[in-house]
């Protein structure tokens, strides 16, 4: 009888672990700051996304409405406010803390292979053309 409780705990303790497991897989999910604002990094059906949850300029300062995704090849999707927009998309884990995917980028209206590697309380996150020209910020909790 008095290893029941025992057996009981460590039964416990088993089940924790192994619901902290998908955890550590999506550590990069949250609030991250970039070099222009903020970015919240979600799951989506299997991967992770990542949409503009603010920017430091959210207004243009010749109009003073929100700023939109004007040089987005497009046409149709250049009155999107930047604020809300999806650039991170399909980013699927590929082992050791880093993800792969794409990155749209509302400054140029390009989408670029993207990958985001998690070390400690950043975010690396690169953009590349043709794998040799990459740009890479990072980002910080």
């Amino acid at each position: 009888m008095t290893h029941l409780p025992v057996r009981r705990a460590a039964g416990i303790c088993a089940a924790l672990l192994l619901l902290a497991v998908p955890a550590l897989a999506n550590d990069a999910i949250g609030i991250w700051r970039t070099e222009k604002g903020r970015v919240r990094v979600a799951e989506c059906g299997g991967s992770l996304c990542g949409t503009v949850e603010s920017i430091h300029q959210p207004n243009d300062p010749k109009t003073g409405k929100p700023q939109t995704d004007v040089l987005n090849p497009n046409e149709t999707l250049r009155s999107r406010p930047i604020v809300g927009l999806a650039i991170l998309t399909g980013m699927k884990a590929s082992g050791d803390g880093t993800w792969k995917g794409n990155i749209y980028n509302p400054e140029d209206g390009k989408t670029y292979a993207a990958t985001m590697k998690l070390e400690g309380s950043t975010l690396k996150v690169s953009g590349c053309v043709a794998s040799v020209l990459c740009r890479t910020q990072v980002w910080t909790r």
